[in-house]
């Protein structure tokens, strides 16, 4: 399977209504995910204009296996399978 590209980065932080913030000097945006008032996640965006660059990181930053994220990114996950995903690991 295909790696998270950015444009999967960026669907993903949509879809869990992130708050993307850029960080001057650094590499990547910063997207935050909160639950409820509480920071639950956070991942990072890279900035380059080359679509294909790897955001690998992002399952593990997720508390998902790179084919949940990939769900995640595609449409069939949504932000409540997601939150039921970090409540069945006692994360929430």
């Amino acid at each position: 399977m295909a790696n998270l590209t950015k444009e999967h980065a960026l669907k993903i932080a949509k879809k869990l209504g992130a708050s993307v913030t850029g960080r001057a000097g650094k590499a990547h945006d910063l997207a935050l995910v909160y639950h409820q008032g509480k920071l639950i996640a956070h991942f990072g965006i890279r900035r380059g204009s080359r679509k294909d660059l790897g955001h690998d990181h992002i399952p593990a930053q997720l508390y998902l296996r790179a084919g949940e994220a990939r769900d995640l990114a595609r449409c069939p996950l949504s932000r409540q399978d997601w939150l039921a995903i970090l409540a069945e690991k006692g994360l929430l």
